[in-house]
């Protein structure tokens, strides 16, 4: 065979592998393709189960980003929010009708996409009081004419669908979604296993799994970032983010799981990011931390969610205004922008205003309850008797930053004395207190008001020619005062307080019996230190 035969024959070999890549993924060049979807929410399940609150949002969330950037055209997708088994039933077989009708006499292929999101268990779906039996909506599922069948459910123990005869549905994350997709087949993806149930988040206002399945369709989960979310993308990304965001909650862990029974080679693409589409924009959000996407403000219903460990920084999304907040690790970044179609805008640190947490405790923000830190500096208390030399030391102590009262319990030590032409004397004061405050955040700088309750040890030791034996008091005060605080890069802060105290101490007198009455005096005491909140 002469080389020029071969390297023909090879790039007939190189063409034909190209075209049938080409007819296999989402917009293939020989055949068109048409996507259509049955999407379903139901709030409400059998009686006695807890009404949902975001079942049908959720459905609502997935029907606009298939048809905002999935290539389902409006006129394709039925949309059932509330609807009970014989509607679901009903909206299947005429959608399989419909796909049947459109692909006759060949140059269509047809993709069909089956969404739920209720109640449900290892038998049946609940939409409202009525029951769709598992296998029938998985019957309906594959006797689809369609080339390429995904069913997705979010539903309590979903993942019977996904369960093989004889064995139970296998461990989530090892499923090798980088193996290469068919161009025909049926997908079941589910949002928990046989025995978990899917959890709601009223933080993220929706389903975890389908708050991460729409967040990484918009672009999220596009880990080689060709602006394509392809099934296996998809999957890998609500599978990742789910399990994460779940192990923190008391319900415990929920893992998604995957089958798929699919002939040839290929990967199915859902969503393609279009950068200059008049219909869409693109925000594009810096990397090493975790950002939210808000709709229309600070209160409006989050859109999508791009997580600090996200390989694609990019989401495409409707013009308009959103609210966008950046978590890291000390602070919180939030601010409004503006998304115009057609256009990409990259989000700076720099456009986002910055909070540290204990301002967010204070201003009572959704999911941050309580910030925490050490503390440290200097202190002064002013002398109790003419003579004496202000009592200097330093302090310690750990800061608890609630909503109304922050609490700080410190520890501290400070030494003084008075001299004269007889007797040099030395006063060490060793005590630990406890100070409530309520604070007050200002632009730049925080001002609190508080009380304070503390016990200690006063050890007077002399220097004579005579005989003068030291003493030890032991002390309780009381005190009130103001402090002002500092923000410091990094979750630091600069402290600096006043307080007014009153002390009540008994002195034991050594070598005598009993001890002197209880007495009362009067000081001042400021510290300056420097913080460090978590």
């Amino acid at each position: 065979m002469t080389g020029v035969l071969r390297s023909r024959i090879a790039a007939f070999a190189f063409a034909l592998t190209l075209a049938v890549a080409a007819l296999l993924v989402a917009s293939p060049a020989l055949a068109r393709v048409e996507r259509y979807a049955v999407i379903a929410g139901n709030n409400a399940g059998l009686r006695g189960e807890v009404e949902l609150r975001y079942a049908e949002a959720d459905a609502l969330k997935v029907h606009d980003v298939l048809v905002g950037i999935g290539g389902f055209p409006p006129s394709n997708v039925t949309l059932l929010r509330g609807g009970g088994a014989e509607a679901m039933r009903r909206a299947l077989i005429s959608m399989n009708s419909r796909i049947r009708q459109d692909i006759t006499g060949g140059g269509v292929e047809a993709v069909l996409v089956i969404y739920y999101s209720g109640h449900g268990d290892a038998r049946a779906l609940h939409l409202g009081n009525t029951l769709m039996e598992l296998p029938e909506i998985e019957q309906l599922a594959r006797g689809s004419a369609a080339h390429f069948r995904l069913l997705i459910v979010d539903a309590c123990r979903s993942g019977a669908l996904t369960r093989v005869k004889g064995g139970t549905a296998a461990p989530p994350l090892t499923i090798r979604t980088e193996a290469r997709l068919a161009g025909e087949g049926v997908v079941f993806l589910t949002a928990s296993s046989a025995n978990e149930d899917a959890q709601e988040s009223d933080a993220l206002g929706g389903s975890f799994f389908t708050h991460y399945l729409t967040s990484g369709l918009m672009g999220a989960a596009d880990d080689d970032r060709n602006d394509v979310v392809t099934l296996d993308e998809a999957y890998r990304h609500v599978s990742e983010a789910t399990i994460r965001a779940t192990s923190q909650t008391l319900a415990g862990t929920q893992h998604p799981t995957f089958r798929y029974e699919l002939r040839g080679q290929g990967k199915l693409a859902l969503t393609v990011l279009p950068a200059r589409a008049a219909h869409r924009g693109t925000v594009e959000l810096p990397a090493g931390r975790t950002y939210l996407l808000l709709e229309g403000g600070s209160q409006g219903p989050i859109v999508a969610e791009v997580a600090a460990t996200d390989a694609s920084r990019r989401l495409s999304v409707k013009p308009g205004r959103y609210f966008v907040r950046g978590r890291g690790k000390d602070f919180l970044l939030e601010g409004e922008i503006t998304v115009e179609a057609g256009r990409t805008l990259a989000v700076a640190d720099g456009m986002l205003s910055r909070a540290e947490y204990a301002r967010l405790v204070r201003k009572g923000h959704e999911g941050v309850e309580a910030s925490h830190g050490a503390q440290a500096g200097y202190r002064l208390r002013t002398a109790f008797h003419a003579g004496e030399s202000p009592c200097q030391g330093a302090f310690a102590g750990y800061t608890l930053e609630l909503r109304q009262l922050s609490v700080m319990p410190r520890l501290g030590a400070c030494r003084g004395g008075f001299e004269n032409d007889t007797l040099r004397a030395s006063v060490d004061q060793l005590d630990l207190e406890v100070r409530v405050a309520h604070a007050w955040d200002f632009p730049r700088v925080t001002l609190d008001l508080g009380v304070s309750a503390g016990a200690g040890v006063l050890q007077q030791a002399f220097e004579t020619r005579g005989v003068a034996a030291p003493r030890t008091s032991f002390v309780g005060f009381l005190g009130t005062g103001v402090g002002l605080m500092v923000d410091l890069p990094s979750g630091f802060y600069l402290l600096g307080q006043v307080d007014a105290q009153t002390y009540f101490f008994q002195q034991a007198k050594r070598g005598a019996e009993g001890s002197a009455p209880i007495s009362a005096e009067f000081a001042v005491r400021p510290l300056a230190g420097l913080g460090k909140r978590f």
